[in-house]
């Protein structure tokens, strides 16, 4: 019994098995902590009151820190690597190696230029160049759109920062322009007719979201012009909302 416990220790005690269980207790560590480390900032970017935009390059941001401390005490501790002479020579070395990433480096710091000035952030609705959509997420390279069809669409960072970029009205914003022909009936009421009009028929298509809003914004020789706005809860139900809208308000409108 004493030999295989001396046995034990002297194996436990070898150097490449102390090294080895360092680099498995360390690498475990990092790990959890970075995980940790991302869903506490998911979750902090996604409060309202966190000035910054809830995109995942921040999120990245944070994880690849995280590793970047860890892989430090790891070298550190389990292989004796001087950290101090490692980033010089990558100091050295990077030069060389970033005029090989322009593009990746390019499209980085442009993600890090539209989150942090708040040019772009989930949700809005964009128009870069011939594509339009609302932004998914701002990733390392790419900030990803859904357009009106439900595509996809994947916009490097580096275009969005030198491409002219218009911020659309919300996506789920339905607006639907009406004329009506001179009437004896008092205004109040022929607004009041539009408006139960517009929203039974968009309930009946989608979720309404906030209740049409009636204007009118001008006065012809043949009557006068508005306009009904609302918000519904998808934007692929917008064109069939603005239909249905069209078709109930017809009969009182010319």
């Amino acid at each position: 019994m004493q030999e295989a416990i001396a046995a034990v220790q002297a194996f436990v005690t070898e150097p490449w098995v102390q090294t080895a269980f360092w680099f498995v207790v360390l690498t475990a560590v990092t790990l959890v902590a970075a995980r940790v480390a991302a869903r506490v900032t998911s979750h902090l970017l996604r409060r309202d009151e966190t000035p910054l935009p809830s995109s995942s390059i921040l999120v990245n941001i944070v994880r690849a820190t995280v590793w970047i401390v860890g892989g430090s005490a790891i070298l550190n501790t389990c292989f004796g690597v001087n950290i101090d002479a490692v980033v010089t020579s990558l100091g050295v070395v990077g030069i060389a190696v970033s005029l090989g990433f322009q593009d990746t480096l390019s499209n980085l710091i442009g993600g890090l230029q539209v989150t942090f000035m708040k040019i772009v952030k989930p949700g809005d609705n964009i128009e870069v160049g011939s594509e339009s959509g609302i932004v998914r997420d701002v990733g390392w390279r790419h900030t990803t759109i859904t357009n009106t069809r439900g595509e996809t669409v994947v916009i490097p960072n580096s275009v969005i920062s030198t491409t002219s970029l218009v911020h659309l009205p919300p996506a789920t914003q339905v607006i639907v322009p009406f004329a009506v022909v001179s009437d004896e009936r008092p205004m109040d009421e022929i607004a009041a007719e539009i408006f139960e009009l517009a929203r039974a028929a968009a309930e009946k298509v989608a979720v309404v979201e906030q209740e049409p809003k009636v204007f009118f914004s001008e006065i012809t020789e043949y009557g006068f012009k508005g306009k009904i706005f609302m918000y519904v809860d998808d934007p692929l139900k917008v064109a069939a909302t603005v239909d249905a809208v069209i078709r109930a308000i017809a009969p009182v409108t010319r």
